[in-house]
């Protein structure tokens, strides 16, 4: 009977598989030789995709058993928020005193000696995906179950990054590229993508893209491994400061590889929402620099030039949940003054907000169903609402700013991090990496705050609408303001936020989307319908349209030797 032999390189690769056989034996025998070549995946999560841990003595001030303070994957924890004040909420998402929570077997960083960093990340279980085993091999399977280092698949995911991301709305993701990108592609999950028009997954008619030849897919695939990361990052600090560190993180990834004895140059970065605008700061030329070691950039459901749901959420809270959506998002902020606590403190959050680029009028004042007025009016957002202090329209009301009375929680300190995003917002410009691809919800049946409305009741008489001073508001979209009058006499109105309106995926507009279709660099697009923003990777056309693009990204890969 023949022997299987397994020939490791002491880095941990493996050569070949073989066989050992009689002398008299004289058959040819085949040798197996796995690819040499790495092309990880890279995944990037959407704001509040990322999980995030206190530093010991935030955690020590807040009396937390554990360092964990978002998770939204373990909802019962995560879930406490809905009872926690505005001035809590402050402490625990604070962007200096916060750092993505990484998992670390060894230290076991959970802040807590009876949790371990498996414990921690226990969500990332029951791994579905059929690769076989391989020794040495990058693919994401689990090592056999003997000895003390022996590891489980889930184990594994976890390295990758898995459980330091949304794991429940991003799993279907993570498990289908690493799956199908690994598998052999005669009868493989790929082939059933040869010859499919992409209208199918609802390509836009420019720039063109062609049905998938078998030529294409082997070319593109065939010698190479593509091992699947996550790599979260705190979502409340800058998304350039995010940029940079996650730069340091693919440098070490690809040097780890080649540790490995793997050929890796370069990766491919697939991203959710915010993500995208970390992965288009990760490659610009002024900001991290990367371009040259990303091969190609797939954007999913990126808000290019914000939206104005980050106002209306800091008004007025997250959206009440609908059926079928997750109910993590409205736990950040249930109400106005819960949101602003956290993201009014945040740069990150405050570059989500509409750029220059998204133009004039879409804050709006009616009465009537008369427009009294939009805004900005001049193309300057940051000066006309943001920063506002006098008008009840503007994004801010001071006193839900900073309800921890923390020192440096201050309005000069807000307005700072307004300037930040305009200067964000404009050195990003309409850079994306020169191989992009993107798709984004086109969707009527998914309203998305295209525009923000404010309607004054109907009984108002008053002249002087921009002078009314709010004294009631339920944080969620209802104000009474009153307007002062000649004689000490007051007038008294109610105001009220409209429906959100507009083509999307109930987060992101289409007028914010579309602006991708500018760039020459992004070579093709998918303008589809079907899913919300946050369960967009959950649809098979999402999911379809992402192995596609990925597909044509791993096509124009070079070696250098």
């Amino acid at each position: 009977m023949a022997t299987q032999l397994a020939v490791d390189l002491k880095s941990g690769g493996k050569k070949a598989n073989g066989f050992a056989t009689p002398t008299e034996d004289r058959a040819p025998q085949k040798m197996i030789v796995p690819p040499r070549r790495v092309i990880p995946i890279v995944f990037l999560p959407g704001i509040m995709g990322s999980n995030l841990r206190v530093s010991d003595q935030r955690q020590k001030e807040l009396g937390n058993s554990n360092n964990s303070v978002w998770l939204p994957d373990k909802v019962g924890e995560v879930g406490s928020l809905l009872y926690t004040g505005p001035a809590r909420r402050q402490r625990l998402l604070d962007q200096e005193a916060t750092e993505v929570d990484t998992y670390d077997p060894n230290s076991n960083p959970t802040g807590d000696p009876d949790e371990t960093s498996d414990e921690r990340n226990s969500k990332v279980d029951d791994i579905d995906v059929g690769l076989p085993y391989s020794p040495g091999s990058p693919l994401l399977v689990g090592e056999p179950r003997f000895g003390c280092n022996s590891l489980s698949i889930e184990q594994k995911a976890r390295g990758r990054g898995w459980g330091e991301v949304f794991f429940s709305s991003y799993r279907i993701l993570l498990e289908r590229l690493e799956d199908t990108l690994n598998t052999p592609i005669e009868n493989g999950p790929l082939s059933r993508m040869i010859g499919v028009d992409p209208g199918a997954w609802q390509a836009h008619h420019a720039p063109a893209l062609k049905p998938l030849t078998k030529d294409e897919l082997m070319k593109a695939m065939l010698g190479n491994f593509f091992p699947v990361h996550a790599m979260g990052y705190n979502w409340l600090q800058s998304n350039y400061e995010s940029a940079l560190s996650i730069r340091k993180r693919i440098e070490k990834l690809i040097e780890t590889y080649k540790e490995f004895g793997f050929e890796c140059e370069k990766v491919i970065i697939i991203t959710h929402s915010m993500g995208g605008l970390v992965a288009r700061a990760l490659a610009h030329p002024e900001m991290a620099n990367m371009s040259d070691k990303i091969l190609g950039v797939v954007h999913g459901v990126l808000p290019a030039i914000g939206a104005p749901a980050a106002y209306k959420r800091m008004r007025c809270g997250f959206e009440e949940k609908k059926a079928g959506l997750d109910p993590v998002p409205k736990i950040i902020g249930n109400r106005g003054s819960e949101v602003t606590a956290v993201l009014g403190n945040s740069a990150g959050g405050l570059q989500l907000l509409p750029s220059k680029a998204y133009g004039n009028g879409w804050l709006i004042v009616r009465h009537n169903g008369i427009q009294y007025d939009s805004f900005p009016k001049h193309g300057d957002p940051y000066e006309e609402i943001y920063k506002l202090r006098d008008r009840w329209y503007g994004l801010i009301r001071e006193e839900w700013l900073n309800p921890a009375r923390a020192p440096d929680a201050t309005f000069a300190r807000f307005c700072g991090f307004v300037d930040d995003a305009r200067d964000f917002h404009d050195k990003l410009g309409q850079y994306y990496h020169p191989r992009t691809y993107v798709h984004y919800g086109a969707d009527n049946s998914q309203p998305s705050w295209e525009t923000v409305v404010w309607e004054i009741h109907r009984d108002y008489t008053g002249r002087h609408w921009h002078d009314l001073k709010i004294v009631k508001d339920d944080k969620k979209g209802e104000l009474e303001a009153v307007e002062q009058l000649e004689g000490g006499r007051k007038l008294h109105t109610k105001i009220r936020l409209g429906p959100s309106s507009g083509a999307g995926d109930q987060t992101v507009p289409l007028r914010s989307a579309e602006h991708q279709l500018l760039s020459a660099n992004v070579k093709g697009v998918f303008r589809q319908t079907g899913y919300e923003h946050q369960d967009s990777y959950k649809n098979e056309r999402a999911l379809d349209s992402t192995l596609y693009c990925v597909v044509r990204i791993a096509a124009r890969m070079w070696w250098s030797k």
